[in-house]
C-alpha cells in the first residue's frame, strides 16, 4: 500500500480528466462519477503505480487479483442503481475500491474477501475510517453473509462460472444483483431482478474480462 496518503492538486486533475473520458464512454449516472471522483484511486494501488493511477486499467494488487478498470467500476455501479441506505453485499473486496465507491454513494456495504493476505490488508487501511458504513469479512462468496439478510442489491467482483443460488437466496424480492458470468476468457455483464415467485428476470449487457471466482477460502 501506499505509505503516504496525499491527494495531490495533480491527483485530483488526473481524477478529474478519469472522470470526463467515463462520461465519453457512455457513464451517464453522475452520482457515481461524483462517488469516484470523491475517492482517490491511488491510495488503492503500490506507491510504484502513483503516477499512472487514474488511467483506465486495470492494476494488480497481489495474490493473483487485480484492481478493476475504472470503466468497468463505473459501468457494474451503474446497473446496480445505488440508492442511499440500501444493504448491499459486494463479493470480491480486491483493493477496497469498488467497496469505497458504493460506500461513498451511501450505502451500507458488507464485502467478502476470500484472500486472507487481501483481506488482512484491510484492517490496517487508514482510508477505510472514512466509511463506517463499509463492514468487511473473510469468506467464501459462493456462501454469502445469511446473518444480514436480506439485501437489497448484490455485486459480484469476479467471474461467476454460474449464478450462486445461496447468493440469489440472500437477495430480497425486487432486488438486484450484477455479475459477470461464464467461464473463459470474457464474460457477460448480467443484471438480475428477483420477482416475486422467486424467479429471476435477466438483462446481459457487455461483455468483459474479470479474474475468476473460486470457492472456498485461501490462507
Amino acid at each position: 500500500m501506499k505509505p503516504k496518503f496525499d491527494d495531490t492538486y495533480q491527483h485530483k486533475g488526473l481524477r478529474r480528466q478519469l472522470i470526463q473520458l467515463l462520461r465519453e464512454k457512455g457513464i451517464t449516472d453522475e452520482t457515481v462519477l461524483d462517488a469516484m471522483n470523491n475517492i482517490p484511486r491511488h491510495f488503492f494501488l503500490d506507491s510504484a503505480f502513483d503516477k499512472i493511477a487514474y488511467e483506465d486499467r486495470a492494476f494488480p494488487i497481489g495474490e493473483g487479483q487485480t484492481i478493476s478498470q475504472p470503466y468497468t467500476v463505473a459501468y457494474q455501479t451503474q446497473l446496480l442503481q445505488v440508492k442511499k441506505m440500501e444493504k448491499i453485499l459486494e463479493i470480491g473486496t480486491g483493493s477496497m475500491y469498488q467497496s469505497s465507491v458504493l460506500a461513498e454513494m451511501g450505502a451500507r456495504v458488507f464485502t467478502i474477501e476470500r484472500q486472507k493476505k487481501l483481506y488482512d490488508q484491510h484492517g490496517s487501511f487508514v482510508f477505510k475510517g472514512r466509511y463506517p458504513n463499509l463492514k468487511f469479512f473473510y469468506g467464501d462468496g459462493f456462501e454469502g453473509l445469511p446473518a444480514y439478510q436480506p439485501y437489497d442489491k448484490i455485486l459480484i467482483t469476479a467471474a461467476a462460472p454460474f449464478i450462486p443460488p445461496k447468493l440469489v437466496a440472500q437477495l430480497k424480492t425486487g432486488g438486484m444483483m450484477v455479475l459477470p458470468v461464464d467461464e473463459g476468457e470474457n464474460q457477460r455483464m448480467l443484471r438480475l431482478t428477483k420477482m416475486e415467485d422467486g424467479s429471476l428476470a435477466e438483462e446481459a449487457f457487455e461483455e468483459f474480462s474479470f479474474v475468476p471466482m473460486l470457492t472456498g477460502k485461501n490462507r
